[in-house]
């Protein structure tokens, strides 16, 4: 069977951005940014995805470009005779499955949040008691299993109908009206009154502030950050390469990548400071910024309903592209390794997807006194092995596949990486990829344990 392809290469670019932009870039970012004293995080963030984002973005790439396979067998394309660097591509399978059992759960309450501002539900709700309906929603065993069950089959039904007219159809679509919403977001945030001591806040460095945060604290959590945004060590962009054509270099298209991703997450933060800021709300809440304040203070704003319908809308199409997205890599794999058509892959794991978010989806209200690790409920549990295992130990397993001579070796994944126009990998960054990210990953790693 012929290897479906990208038919353009600003398709490939949207739903490989895609896949990196989701809930944490709109949901994660700000209020990490907050809680870690505002611009010196944004540089500290900068940095680290230059360093250590693009180059393990390339690695994945190139793995899927030069096998023209899913994970599984894109390692046994590759690997060296008798080794079993394959056995992480079955994890990845798993590490695609097992995000997704909570991922579209919380896309779930990105949806249910847009219909509630489209249909004016809000409407009668006092600000104080936006609290109750983020609660609500938690409490309701219909609301949750249903809007799991509508993220489900419109991502596998986008996903049926193949690469080029689903998913890059789709996403492309998704992710220009997401540009859209986002660019008029923030410049209607950024006229609100006192927004300029948002703007300070988030985009002026005060070393003072950060000190205040802890030096240490803000460099590990702009590292911890700029890692998990690209979604790496799971093989979700993996597939990606396998479908890219040989046009341009693999760090050229990563740069790409990493910019878009990162114009949505510090985009993200142009509409929420200013908003905190001028409604005198406090930046560094947690998740509770988004499902409790930001609709606070759409309801004391002038067209409130509006802005707030448009601010889900586009947290909806961020959260689809992920989930378009790994449900690719779950597809794509059942076609790989089992030989199933598209059609079939796309039904059997619609049918374990459906049944596998199931347990999220009760984990606030029948499934509440369940506690999987430690009293983490069923999603932070899950999120765990997700965030602190299965993606920076997946990233180090690709870091040295395709740098060290147990696995494809370094100059292999150098040729394949600066094949095409573009940006090319120096020969002088082998040691740095060596040795040095390596380390930088198993940092993350180690203090994921933490």
């Amino acid at each position: 069977m012929k290897r479906e392809s990208f038919k353009s290469r600003l398709g490939f670019l949207l739903v490989s951005a895609g896949c990196a932009i989701g809930i944490g870039n709109v949901w994660k970012f700000p209020y990490v940014t907050g809680q870690n004293g505002g611009g010196v995080f944004v540089l500290f963030y900068l940095l680290f995805l230059i360093i250590m984002g693009a180059p393990v973005l390339t690695m994945e790439l190139a793995v899927g470009r030069a096998s023209r396979k899913s994970a599984v067998q894109g390692y046994e394309a590759l690997e060296p005779k008798g080794s079993k660097w394959h056995i992480h591509g079955w994890l990845c399978v798993l590490g695609n499955l097992l995000l997704m059992m909570y991922y579209t759960t919380v896309s779930g309450w990105m949806l249910n949040y847009a219909v509630k501002f489209i249909t004016g539900a809000f409407g009668g709700v006092a600000a104080e008691s936006v609290g109750d309906v983020f609660g609500a929603m938690l409490a309701s065993p219909a609301q949750m299993l249903g809007y799991m069950a509508v993220t489900v089959v419109l991502g596998i039904g986008v996903c049926s109908l193949g690469l080029e007219k689903g998913i890059e159809k789709i996403t492309k679509i998704m992710m220009l009206g997401l540009l859209v919403l986002i660019i008029v977001l923030a410049a209607h945030s950024m006229t609100l009154p006192g927004a300029g001591a948002g703007l300070r806040f988030y985009l002026l460095p005060d070393w003072n502030q950060a000190r205040q945060a802890g030096l240490g604290k803000v460099i590990t959590a702009a590292m911890n950050q700029s890692f998990f945004t690209l979604s790496l060590g799971i093989a979700a962009m993996e597939i990606f390469g396998s479908y890219m054509s040989k046009d341009n270099t693999l760090l050229s298209e990563s740069v790409r990548i990493c910019a878009l991703d990162t114009f949505v997450a510090i985009v993200s933060g142009l509409i929420i400071f200013p908003a905190c800021f001028s409604f005198g709300v406090e930046t560094t809440q947690g998740p509770s910024l988004i499902f409790v304040t930001l609709p606070q203070i759409f309801l004391n704003m002038a067209g409130g309903r509006v802005w707030g319908a448009m601010f889900f809308i586009f947290m909806t199409f961020a959260s689809m592209s992920t989930v378009i997205a790994v449900f690719e890599n779950l597809i794509a794999a059942g076609m790989d390794c089992f030989g199933w058509a598209r059609k079939k892959s796309s039904l059997i794991w619609f049918i374990v997807l459906l049944a596998g978010g199931i347990p999220c989806a009760l984990g606030y209200n029948v499934l509440s006194n369940v506690h999987l690790i430690g009293a983490r409920d069923i999603l932070d549990s899950e999120d765990f092995i997700v965030s602190n295992l299965l993606l920076p130990g997946g990233s180090l397993v690709f870091a040295l596949f395709c740098v060290t001579k147990f696995g494809w070796g370094f100059d292999n994944y150098r040729r394949e990486a600066n094949t095409g126009r573009g940006m090319k990998i120096p020969g002088w960054l082998r040691h740095y990829f060596l040795w040095g990210l390596p380390i930088l990953i198993l940092v993350i790693l180690i203090q994921g344990q933490l």
